[in-house]
Protein backbone atom coordinates (compact mmCIF):
# COMPACT_ATOMS: atom_id res chain seq x y z
CA UNK A 1 0.00 0.00 0.00
CA UNK A 2 1.23 3.29 -1.04
CA UNK A 3 2.27 5.81 1.96
CA UNK A 4 1.98 9.32 2.11
CA UNK A 5 3.10 12.04 4.48
CA UNK A 6 1.10 15.50 4.91
CA UNK A 7 2.94 18.24 6.67
CA UNK A 8 -0.21 21.23 7.57
CA UNK A 9 0.01 22.93 10.82
CA UNK A 10 -4.22 23.24 10.50
CA UNK A 11 -5.30 20.43 12.12
CA UNK A 12 -8.60 20.09 10.54
CA UNK A 13 -7.08 20.69 7.33
CA UNK A 14 -5.06 17.49 7.77
CA UNK A 15 -7.52 15.22 9.45
CA UNK A 16 -9.86 16.33 6.56
CA UNK A 17 -6.69 15.12 3.84
CA UNK A 18 -6.08 12.16 5.92
CA UNK A 19 -9.38 10.66 5.90
CA UNK A 20 -10.03 11.43 2.06
CA UNK A 21 -6.72 9.81 1.45
CA UNK A 22 -7.07 6.76 3.81
CA UNK A 23 -10.65 6.13 2.15
CA UNK A 24 -8.97 5.83 -1.64
CA UNK A 25 -6.78 3.25 -0.25
CA UNK A 26 -3.46 5.12 1.15
CA UNK A 27 -1.49 4.76 4.30
CA UNK A 28 -1.46 8.23 5.78
CA UNK A 29 0.60 10.16 8.52
CA UNK A 30 0.12 13.63 9.06
CA UNK A 31 2.64 16.25 10.86
CA UNK A 32 2.69 19.99 11.94
CA UNK A 33 5.60 21.72 9.94
CA UNK A 34 8.40 21.28 8.08
CA UNK A 35 10.62 19.77 10.87
CA UNK A 36 8.46 17.10 11.67
CA UNK A 37 8.08 15.62 8.34
CA UNK A 38 12.02 15.30 8.19
CA UNK A 39 12.39 13.50 11.17
CA UNK A 40 8.93 11.31 10.09
CA UNK A 41 10.93 10.96 6.56
CA UNK A 42 14.07 9.63 8.44
CA UNK A 43 12.35 6.96 10.42
CA UNK A 44 10.06 5.75 7.61
CA UNK A 45 9.66 5.40 3.64
CA UNK A 46 6.69 7.59 1.95
CA UNK A 47 6.09 7.52 -1.89
CA UNK A 48 4.73 11.17 -1.75
CA UNK A 49 4.26 14.42 0.46
CA UNK A 50 1.74 16.83 0.39
CA UNK A 51 2.74 19.86 2.26
CA UNK A 52 1.52 23.47 3.57
CA UNK A 53 3.37 25.79 2.76
CA UNK A 54 2.52 28.44 5.79
CA UNK A 55 3.95 26.44 8.54
CA UNK A 56 6.04 27.20 11.83
CA UNK A 57 9.64 26.14 12.34
CA UNK A 58 9.88 24.70 9.14
CA UNK A 59 7.75 26.32 5.83
CA UNK A 60 7.19 24.14 2.67
CA UNK A 61 9.67 26.09 0.77
CA UNK A 62 12.95 25.08 2.88
CA UNK A 63 11.03 21.15 3.57
CA UNK A 64 11.49 20.69 -0.46
CA UNK A 65 14.68 22.34 -0.32
CA UNK A 66 16.13 20.12 2.57
CA UNK A 67 14.78 17.22 0.67
CA UNK A 68 16.04 17.99 -3.17
CA UNK A 69 19.69 18.63 -1.03
CA UNK A 70 19.84 15.51 0.41
CA UNK A 71 19.34 13.68 -3.21
CA UNK A 72 15.94 12.73 -2.31
CA UNK A 73 13.79 12.47 -5.09
CA UNK A 74 10.15 11.94 -3.00
CA UNK A 75 7.25 13.79 -5.02
CA UNK A 76 5.93 16.73 -3.57
CA UNK A 77 2.83 18.34 -3.71
CA UNK A 78 2.48 21.71 -2.68
CA UNK A 79 -0.73 23.28 -0.65
CA UNK A 80 -0.85 26.89 -0.24
CA UNK A 81 -3.77 29.91 0.80
CA UNK A 82 -1.31 31.43 -1.53
CA UNK A 83 -2.20 31.77 -5.27
CA UNK A 84 0.48 34.75 -6.71
CA UNK A 85 2.82 33.64 -9.60
CA UNK A 86 5.56 34.51 -7.67
CA UNK A 87 4.71 31.92 -5.06
CA UNK A 88 4.00 29.62 -7.04
CA UNK A 89 7.14 30.18 -8.92
CA UNK A 90 9.23 29.58 -5.71
CA UNK A 91 6.98 26.26 -5.24
CA UNK A 92 8.90 25.00 -8.25
CA UNK A 93 12.12 26.31 -8.19
CA UNK A 94 12.30 24.69 -4.79
CA UNK A 95 11.64 21.18 -6.34
CA UNK A 96 7.64 20.62 -6.35
CA UNK A 97 6.27 18.45 -8.57
CA UNK A 98 2.76 19.83 -8.35
CA UNK A 99 0.57 22.77 -6.35
CA UNK A 100 -2.97 23.40 -5.45
CA UNK A 101 -4.39 26.65 -3.93
CA UNK A 102 -6.56 26.61 -1.03
CA UNK A 103 -9.50 26.19 -0.78
CA UNK A 104 -8.96 22.56 -2.06
CA UNK A 105 -11.06 20.76 -3.52
CA UNK A 106 -10.40 16.89 -1.96
CA UNK A 107 -11.65 14.94 -5.05
CA UNK A 108 -8.83 17.02 -7.32
CA UNK A 109 -6.55 16.48 -4.87
CA UNK A 110 -7.55 12.46 -4.99
CA UNK A 111 -6.76 12.70 -8.81
CA UNK A 112 -3.31 14.55 -8.67
CA UNK A 113 -2.41 12.01 -6.29
CA UNK A 114 -2.76 9.24 -7.97
CA UNK A 115 -1.33 11.18 -11.10
CA UNK A 116 1.82 11.93 -9.38
CA UNK A 117 2.47 8.39 -7.70
CA UNK A 118 2.23 7.07 -11.11
CA UNK A 119 4.20 8.65 -12.99
CA UNK A 120 6.95 8.63 -10.45
CA UNK A 121 6.82 4.97 -10.55
CA UNK A 122 7.02 5.41 -14.68
CA UNK A 123 10.54 7.14 -13.74
CA UNK A 124 11.72 5.03 -10.77
CA UNK A 125 11.11 1.92 -12.59
CA UNK A 126 13.16 3.19 -15.91
CA UNK A 127 12.94 0.47 -18.07
CA UNK A 128 9.92 -1.36 -20.31
CA UNK A 129 9.99 -4.87 -22.68
CA UNK A 130 7.68 -5.51 -24.92
CA UNK A 131 8.43 -8.54 -26.60
CA UNK A 132 11.76 -7.52 -27.88
CA UNK A 133 11.72 -3.72 -27.59
CA UNK A 134 12.99 -2.19 -25.08
CA UNK A 135 12.10 1.57 -23.92
CA UNK A 136 14.95 2.98 -21.74
CA UNK A 137 13.37 5.95 -19.63
CA UNK A 138 16.79 7.46 -19.00
CA UNK A 139 17.83 8.00 -22.20
CA UNK A 140 14.65 8.29 -23.92
CA UNK A 141 15.54 5.90 -26.13
CA UNK A 142 13.30 2.52 -27.90
CA UNK A 143 15.77 -0.15 -28.95
CA UNK A 144 13.65 -2.45 -31.94
CA UNK A 145 15.12 -4.58 -34.33
CA UNK A 146 18.85 -4.13 -33.31
CA UNK A 147 18.03 0.06 -34.21
CA UNK A 148 18.13 2.36 -30.83
CA UNK A 149 15.64 5.12 -31.42
CA UNK A 150 15.69 8.50 -29.32
CA UNK A 151 12.61 10.02 -29.18
CA UNK A 152 10.87 13.11 -28.40
CA UNK A 153 9.96 13.52 -24.77
CA UNK A 154 5.86 13.71 -25.12
CA UNK A 155 6.32 11.12 -27.65
CA UNK A 156 8.75 8.55 -25.32
CA UNK A 157 6.38 9.27 -22.04
CA UNK A 158 3.19 9.05 -23.72
CA UNK A 159 4.25 5.10 -25.48
CA UNK A 160 6.07 4.19 -22.34
CA UNK A 161 2.94 4.91 -20.16
CA UNK A 162 1.21 2.83 -22.69
CA UNK A 163 3.28 -0.19 -22.72
CA UNK A 164 3.96 -0.01 -18.71
CA UNK A 165 0.34 -1.33 -18.89
CA UNK A 166 -0.43 -3.42 -22.46
CA UNK A 167 -3.96 -3.82 -23.06
CA UNK A 168 -5.22 -1.49 -21.17
CA UNK A 169 -7.32 1.48 -22.04
CA UNK A 170 -6.41 4.99 -21.55
CA UNK A 171 -8.74 7.66 -22.52
CA UNK A 172 -6.90 11.11 -24.30
CA UNK A 173 -8.04 13.35 -21.20
CA UNK A 174 -6.08 10.61 -18.90
CA UNK A 175 -3.19 11.08 -21.14
CA UNK A 176 -3.02 14.43 -21.34
CA UNK A 177 -3.35 15.13 -17.71
CA UNK A 178 -0.53 12.44 -17.04
CA UNK A 179 1.89 13.34 -19.73
CA UNK A 180 1.16 16.93 -20.49
CA UNK A 181 -0.08 17.89 -16.71
CA UNK A 182 -2.94 19.74 -15.43
CA UNK A 183 -1.87 23.08 -15.86
CA UNK A 184 -1.35 22.43 -19.88
CA UNK A 185 -2.91 24.80 -22.07
CA UNK A 186 -2.97 22.24 -24.86
CA UNK A 187 -5.99 20.03 -26.17
CA UNK A 188 -6.35 15.97 -26.71
CA UNK A 189 -5.98 16.86 -29.99
CA UNK A 190 -2.41 16.93 -29.00
CA UNK A 191 -2.75 13.15 -27.86
CA UNK A 192 -3.52 12.27 -31.17
CA UNK A 193 -1.10 13.88 -32.96
CA UNK A 194 1.62 12.12 -31.12
CA UNK A 195 -0.20 8.95 -31.41
CA UNK A 196 0.09 9.53 -35.34
CA UNK A 197 4.15 10.34 -35.31
CA UNK A 198 4.32 7.20 -33.07
CA UNK A 199 2.60 4.87 -35.58
CA UNK A 200 4.54 6.02 -38.40
CA UNK A 201 7.63 5.12 -36.17
CA UNK A 202 6.84 2.27 -35.31
CA UNK A 203 4.80 0.86 -38.33
CA UNK A 204 6.94 -2.05 -39.06
CA UNK A 205 7.16 -3.35 -35.15
CA UNK A 206 6.34 -6.66 -34.55
CA UNK A 207 6.01 -6.56 -30.40
CA UNK A 208 3.13 -4.05 -29.92
CA UNK A 209 1.20 -1.82 -32.01
CA UNK A 210 -1.00 0.93 -30.79
CA UNK A 211 -5.00 0.28 -31.38
CA UNK A 212 -7.72 2.96 -31.48
CA UNK A 213 -10.54 2.95 -28.92
CA UNK A 214 -13.06 4.82 -31.16
CA UNK A 215 -14.64 7.36 -29.01
CA UNK A 216 -12.40 6.87 -26.05
CA UNK A 217 -8.96 6.82 -26.53
CA UNK A 218 -5.55 4.27 -27.08
CA UNK A 219 -3.92 1.61 -25.75
CA UNK A 220 -0.93 -0.53 -26.93
CA UNK A 221 -1.72 -4.86 -27.39
CA UNK A 222 1.42 -7.31 -27.99
CA UNK A 223 1.53 -8.15 -31.30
Amino acid sequence: MLNILIAEDDRELRQLFQHVLIKNGYTVTGVADGKEALAAMEMEHYDLLISDIMMPRMDGYELVRSLRDAGDNTPVMMITAKDAFDDMRLGFLSGTDDYMIKPINVNEMVLRVGALLRRARMISERRQNIGNTVLDYDSLTVIADGVRMTLPQKEFMLLYKMVSFPGKIFTRQQLMDEIWGYESDSDTHTVDVHIGRLRDRFRGNEDFKIVTMRGVGYKVVKA
